[in-house]
């Protein structure tokens, strides 16, 4: 048995009468509705970045590697975009990609999630889903200031994050790319029937948080589960102009199945063909799709193809 299910039925030992009320616990949450941010112009933004940063430095609880980072040309461009890292991680998790689209004339920003990247390397388990997208729409205040096209990358938690931002209303972001998006988890860890009961048990802090062998605490994992069920169903028209997203069969973490799915309504809701591309299992890509090995030049300016509206070509 998969080692999240054996830890969720050890949970409901303990709350066995309240198991069908499990299913019927609104799993939404009002704090996730973020007003819209005031517009910035491109010096109050690149300030406001240039401010997160040198607090990130001032703090000897955030990891120097992993603080957040902006590339930017000097001026506003005609393309900038937001770059959102996954669960656990932090903004190195990008310097490849954001450096190619920097080669490519965008301005780049690199925030880094709240609890993240920290000495303390268990702190992102106190995570909460309102905090996260808080952040997200910070972020999103700064990086639509940058650029006249503005769109964003998640990866894993990260793309959820991506996702949520582009229905946002009063958002223009134009270009949308998910990569291992964890709309779900992987039915072989947790199927469809017992990701409402994590939500509600571990997300809602009934019971004590688990931490799996991957070092992914359930507390945390299922904010990201939260924020993925709030999204509008069906989606909403935004103004998206591309929309993809990349996984990898060799994915064990995430429900590649809702990884499509999901974007593929947001692109239906905006009149779009969604670009999908499956990363070839020769590659020995698991589920961090950013990390390409000797193959990373090539698989990063696809992505930033992908990104920009042009298909998948494997070869």
């Amino acid at each position: 048995m998969a080692e999240i299910i054996a830890l969720l039925l050890g949970g409901l030992a303990f709350v066995g009468a309240a198991v069908a009320g499990l299913y019927l616990w609104p799993v939404g949450r009002r704090g996730l509705r973020v007003a819209p941010a005031r517009p910035l112009d491109f010096d109050t933004a690149t300030r406001a970045a240039a401010a997160v940063i040198a607090a990130e430095t001032a703090d000897p609880e955030v990891r120097p590697e992993s603080r957040s980072r902006l590339l930017s040309h000097g001026s506003r461009t005609g393309r900038a975009v937001l770059l959102l890292h996954g669960y656990t991680l932090a903004p190195e998790q990008y310097a490849g990609l954001a450096e190619e689209f920097f080669d490519r004339g965008y301005n780049v920003w690199i925030p880094r999630a709240p609890q993240h990247g920290t000495v303390g390397r268990r702190a992102h388990h106190r995570v909460e889903a309102g905090e996260l997208t808080t952040y997200a729409a910070q972020g999103w205040a700064v990086a639509a200031a940058l650029g006249d096209e503005v769109g964003v990358v998640g990866i894993s938690g990260g793309a959820v994050l991506a996702a949520w931002l582009a229905q946002v209303p009063g958002n223009v972001v134009r270009h949308l790319l998910l990569l291992s998006p964890f709309f779900g988890p992987n039915p072989r860890q947790a199927p469809a029937y017992a990701v409402k009961p994590l939500i509600v048990l571990y997300g809602r802090r009934v019971l004590r948080d688990r931490v799996t062998s991957r070092g992914y605490s359930l507390t945390a994992v299922t904010q990201y589960l939260t924020i993925a069920r709030t999204l509008p169903n069906p989606p909403r028209r935004t103004g998206l102009r591309t929309a993809a997203v990349a996984i990898s069969p060799l994915d064990g973490v995430v429900d590649l199945r809702a990884a499509v799915d999901v974007p593929r309504r947001i692109a239906d809701a905006n009149a779009l063909t969604l670009q999908v591309c499956t990363l070839p299992e020769t590659l020995g890509v698991e589920h961090n799709t950013l990390n390409l090995g000797a193959d990373g030049d090539e698989w990063r300016r696809r992505y930033v193809a992908l990104y920009e509206g042009e298909p998948c070509l494997l070869y």
